[in-house]
């Protein structure tokens, strides 16, 4: 998507040194946007956990881009399976809610281990990481047009008028290499002349709605309005609401899914008022291993003082601020589970569907061997 009117990836391999894979620093957004070499596995790990890069499908992406990394390390011929497990280890434990990162790093371990000469072993761990790259590319590109059917849908409803949407956190290009999931829909239906505006929700604690979605949309000259979590009810209520899509960092087998905590809120809002809420996700953000989200999908608890501090500019620098009492106790739990109940369908890159296994299992027959 467009930057400054430049066009960017979320991560790219540097054209000029194959030895260096390239993100965006989306701690630094929406106030610098400054670009951060990844050079080894640990560089790799710290991004992930750091959050200089997040959202489902883009650490998927880093995962395999970390494993290449790897492949690079000065390590003897007979180590190399063994380092590669190692690293992929190391990785998987940086997230553990979002299904596509040990996903997609199960599946290019795969396929490394059955090669033994460490050149070879190099350019298949480059190739995969760039096939990871374009596929999930291509499958927001298919979230895209699957979903905008709906916005269409609602426009024509409401006489060309313009459609409400609201979202939580950011499931945009920043997420997902390009396009985005929950984005893709909103920007073909931009592309294609329906008028639109986005309710973002700020998404405390970490705020990736105020700071990266409403970059994100301000770049690519979409309407939006930013409010505090809390408000999207009272938007529903009077009716300034058509939509609400978000996105999925694993969702199960029966429609379960979990997202950045307090999507649940907004499902039950929706529910109570009769808004459709969809989730848009790829097939990469399925696991069809488990069916019950409560009790099966891990739940990440992050650093308490991304609650009790905020960050903001201040003088032309970033500065965290204390926003309670020194001695206050805090929880942060990273994510929520939406019940399937709650979920009027899922956009995934195959189609739309309801959110049950007899609904999925049509889409994903292959994943149900």
């Amino acid at each position: 998507m467009l930057v400054y009117g430049k066009h960017y990836h979320s991560i790219w391999l540097d054209e000029t040194d194959k030895l260096v894979v390239k993100v965006i620093d989306q701690r630094k957004l929406p106030f610098f946007f400054e670009i951060k070499d990844l050079r080894s596995v640990n560089d790799v790990y710290t991004a992930i956990k750091e959050m200089v890069v997040r959202g489902a499908p883009l650490i998927g992406a880093a995962g395999a881009f970390g494993i290449y990394l790897a492949t690079l390390e000065d390590k003897p011929a007979a180590d190399m399976h063994r380092h590669l497990r190692q690293s992929a280890d190391l990785l998987i434990s940086s997230r553990p809610t979002a299904v596509n990162l040990p996903l997609v790093i199960d599946s290019v371990l795969e396929r490394l281990m059955k090669i033994a000469e460490v050149n070879a072993l190099k350019e298949a761990a480059l190739d995969a990481a760039l096939e990871t790259c374009r596929s999930e590319i291509e499958r927001c590109r298919k979230i895209g047009v699957h979903g905008l059917e709906i916005i269409k849908d609602i426009s024509r409803r409401k006489n060309g008028g313009t459609v409400n949407i609201l979202t939580h956190c950011n499931a945009g290009w920043l997420a997902c290499v390009d396009i985005g999931t929950v984005t893709a829909p909103i920007y073909l239906a931009h592309e294609k002349g329906i008028p639109l505006h986005v309710w973002v929700d700020e998404t405390r604690p970490v705020n990736q709605g105020a700071r990266l979605t409403a970059w994100e949309l301000g770049q690519q000259g979409i309407k939006y309005t930013l409010v505090p979590d809390n408000t999207g009810g009272h938007l529903m209520q009077h009716g300034m609401v058509d939509l609400v899509l978000t996105g999925s960092d694993r969702t199960t087998r029966k429609g379960d899914t979990a997202n950045k905590i307090g999507t649940y809120l907004k499902a039950l809002a929706a529910r109570d008022n009769d808004i459709p809420f969809y989730v848009a996700l790829p097939e990469t953000s399925f696991d069809f291993n488990i069916s019950d989200g409560l009790a099966e999908i891990k739940i990440e608890k992050r650093d308490s003082g991304e609650v009790t501090h905020v960050a903001g500019l201040e003088g032309g620098e970033i500065k965290s601020v204390r926003i309670c009492p020194e001695d206050a106790c805090a929880e942060n739990w990273g994510f929520d589970v939406t019940p399937a109940r709650l979920v009027t369908g899922l956009i995934t890159d195959r189609g739309i569907c309801g959110a049950s296994e007899k609904d999925i299992r049509k889409l994903f027959p292959d994943k149900f061997r």
